[in-house]
Order: structure tokens, then C-alpha cells, then sequence
């Protein structure tokens, strides 16, 4: 069976089913200096108090996790990871800090997404998971780049 026969018979996410990115979350080495390049040099609004996530309020907390809002609304999450170093001291040679790339799906379409990874044998780090917050799961792009899909709480 040729790879153009198998794209024909296992099922996939229409166009526009995924809605949007959700957030973007990056691990950083220097917490204070992220903060300040995100929020004072960029201008990124960070959330504070009842703006945080309630499942990160702990982590915040702690000055583990910053989190910031794009203009256009998505959350830019950092991560702090005190021991990270770079695969190579010039950042131009590669991408360094993603931790992950997160998808919104509609709550009634997240079954049907969870199904079509699996059709693919997408490799998937961890998930299903439901928290307060929703359902998500996580798999890995051919590159072994970390992505998530969720969806928000059924209301």
C-alpha cells in the first residue's frame, strides 16, 4: 500500500477544525531576563492574579511559570528550567526553547481528533488528560517537536 493510499482511507481533521493556536510554551533558562524581554521590551501584558489560569496558580506561585498575552490573545507560558543549556552556544544554528505548540478544538470534535492521531500511530507523549481547564493531548510532529490539542470544558 502506497503512502497516498493510506492518506485516502484513515481519517482526517477537516480544514478549519482546528480552530486556532491556543498558547505557546517556552522553556527558559533565566526567568527574570524572559520577563523582562517579554513584558518591558515587548510590551506582552502579563498576567497577574485572577488572570492566571487557575491550573497554574501554584506554579506561578512559586516563580516557576510566567505567563504573557499576545495581541491577538494567545498565551505565551514560560517555563523556567534553571539547568537548561543550549544544544549550541549559537541560538542562530537552531531552535532551542520550544517546550510546545498547543491547538484549540471544539469540545465535541476532541473524541474525533484523539481517533485520527491514533489512526496515523501519531507517537503521543501523554493524554488523554481532563483537567478543570479541559482535555488535551499530547503527541509529537515528525521532528519530534511536542503538540498539543484541547479543548475547553463542555458548558
Amino acid at each position: 500500500m502506497t503512502s497516498s493510499s493510506i492518506a485516502t482511507t484513515l481519517p482526517t481533521l477537516a480544514s478549519g477544525v482546528l480552530r486556532r493556536v491556543h498558547h505557546i510554551a517556552l522553556n527558559v533558562r533565566d526567568l527574570q531576563a524572559s520577563r523582562h524581554f517579554y513584558g518591558a521590551v515587548l510590551g506582552l501584558h502579563e498576567l497577574k492574579g485572577a488572570e492566571v489560569p487557575l491550573t497554574l496558580k501554584d506554579l506561578v506561585a512559586q516563580g516557576k511559570i510566567a505567563n504573557f498575552r499576545t495581541p491577538d490573545g494567545t498565551i505565551l507560558d514560560l517555563f523556567y528550567e534553571p539547568d537548561l543549556l543550549p544544544p549550541h552556544p549559537d541560538p542562530t544554528q537552531q531552535f532551542t526553547r520550544a517546550n510546545h505548540l498547543a491547538f484549540d478544538i471544539a469540545p465535541e470534535l476532541f473524541d474525533q481528533a484523539v481517533a485520527v492521531l491514533q489512526a496515523h500511530q501519531i507517537p503521543i507523549d501523554h493524554g488523554p488528560v481532563s483537567r478543570p481547564t479541559g482535555r488535551g493531548i499530547y503527541c509529537y510532529d515528525p521532528d519530534g517537536f511536542l503538540v498539543e490539542i484541547r479543548c475547553d470544558p463542555l458548558v
